[in-house]
C-alpha cells in the first residue's frame, strides 16, 4: 500500500480520525490557535473587513472556511465581523467545505446556538461544488492534513502492515524531491487539484491559511503523531503503529514552496508567507484587544491578553506555523 493511502485512511477512511467529531480538551484534541483565543478569528474578521473597504471584496461575497472541524473559528470571525460592521452580516454569505456528514451536523448544530437564525450557514461536499464570483477562503491547519508519501534516497515507501518500507520507483515522487531539494522526507499529494479546485469555483477571490512549515523544505523527516497531547515521531523505535491508527491525528510539516508552486500553476498569485505572530500583529489583534480594554471588565480583559499572549509572543513554535496568502482576480 503507498502510504498516501495508508495516511488516507488513518485520516479519512471510515473509521479515521477525521471521519469522526472530536472534542478538545484533556481526553480531546490537541488545542490549536484557534481554540486558544477567539481573537484569532478577530483579526481575521478585521481583514475581511479591510478587503471589503479596499473594494477586493464585495459586500455580498462569501466567507467560506474549508475543513471547519468544529466551527469555532468561523463562528469567531462572525462574532467580530458583527461586532465591528455589523451591516455585513447580513450581506456576507457564510460557507463551510466540509466532507464528513456528522461534522456538518456539529456545525450546523453550534452556529444555530452561537446565532439562530441571524447567520444563514450554507455547506460543501467539495470546493468542486462552490460557484461563485468574490470570496474570501479561509484555512487552519489543512496542508498539513493532505496525505503525503515518504521519500528516502530515491525510493518511495510502502506500508506493509504498519511498517514502512523505502523500495518503491516512483518517477512522479521523484521528480517532486529533486525540485524542492529532498533526499528524504514527506512529498504532500494532492496541492495541485486542490488550489485548481479553487481557482475554478471563483472569479475573485483571496485565500489565507495557517501551517506549521517553512517555505523549503526540512532535510529529514517531519512526519509524527499526536496522541493524548504527545507528540510521538512517526519513526520512533518503540512506537505502535497499529493501536494509533485511526485514533490519533498523523500530521507532517508543509513545504510551502510546494503550496505556492501548486497555486502558480493554477493561476493564483502568491502574496505573502509570514509567521503567524506577525501576520495577526499585521491584522489588527493588538487594536482589538485595546477595544475590549476600554470596554470590558478588567478581568476578562487581563484573561483575553493572556490567551492572546500565547498566539503573538516569539517562540520556536510560534516561529514554526505560518500565514500564506494567495489572491486571484479575474480571468
Amino acid at each position: 500500500m503507498k502510504f498516501s493511502e495508508y495516511m488516507g485512511e488513518w485520516l479519512y477512511g471510515k473509521n479515521g480520525y477525521y471521519a469522526t467529531y472530536k472534542n478538545i480538551g484533556k481526553e480531546g484534541d490537541f488545542y490549536t490557535a484557534v481554540s486558544t483565543s477567539k481573537f484569532f478569528g478577530g483579526s481575521v474578521a478585521r481583514h475581511i473587513i479591510s478587503l471589503v473597504d479596499e473594494g477586493f471584496l464585495a459586500k455580498d461575497g462569501v466567507i467560506c472556511e474549508i475543513g471547519a472541524h468544529h466551527g469555532y473559528f468561523l463562528a469567531d470571525v462572525i462574532e467580530f465581523i458583527y461586532t465591528l460592521r455589523p451591516k455585513l452580516l447580513s450581506t456576507l454569505k457564510f460557507v463551510i467545505i466540509e466532507r464528513f456528514d456528522d461534522l456538518q451536523e456539529q456545525q450546523r448544530n453550534y452556529f444555530q446556538e452561537s446565532f439562530g437564525d441571524v447567520v444563514s450557514l450554507t455547506h460543501h461536499n467539495s470546493l468542486s461544488e462552490l460557484k461563485c464570483k468574490n470570496a474570501f477562503f479561509i484555512a487552519n491547519e489543512i496542508f498539513d492534513a493532505f496525505p503525503c508519501e515518504l521519500y528516502y534516497k530515491g525510493k518511495t515507501g510502502r506500508v506493509e502492515g504498519h511498517d514502512v518500507k523505502f523500495d518503491v520507483d516512483n518517477d512522479w515522487v521523484d521528480a517532486k524531491a529533486k525540485k524542492y531539494n529532498k533526499d528524504r522526507g514527506e512529498i504532500a499529494i494532492g496541492y495541485e487539484e486542490f488550489a485548481k479546485e479553487m481557482a475554478d469555483s471563483c472569479e475573485k477571490f483571496e485565500f489565507m491559511s495557517f501551517d506549521y512549515g517553512e517555505m523549503v523544505a526540512r532535510p529529514d523527516f517531519s512526519v509524527r503523531v499526536y496522541a493524548k497531547h504527545k507528540v510521538i515521531p512517526f519513526f520512533e523505535e518503540d512506537i505502535n503503529r497499529e493501536e494509533l491508527f485511526g485514533k490519533s491525528d498523523i500530521t507532517y510539516d508543509v513545504t510551502f514552496e510546494h503550496v505556492k508552486d501548486a497555486y502558480a500553476d493554477a493561476g493564483v498569485e502568491f502574496v505573502e508567507l509570514k509567521a503567524q505572530m506577525v501576520a495577526l500583529v499585521d491584522m489588527g489583534i493588538l487594536n482589538l484587544l485595546e477595544m475590549l480594554k476600554d470596554n470590558a471588565d478588567e478581568k476578562i480583559y487581563e484573561q483575553e491578553l493572556q490567551k492572546a499572549k500565547m498566539l503573538i509572543m516569539p517562540n520556536f513554535l510560534g516561529e514554526r506555523f505560518k500565514m500564506i496568502r494567495f489572491r486571484k482576480n479575474r480571468n
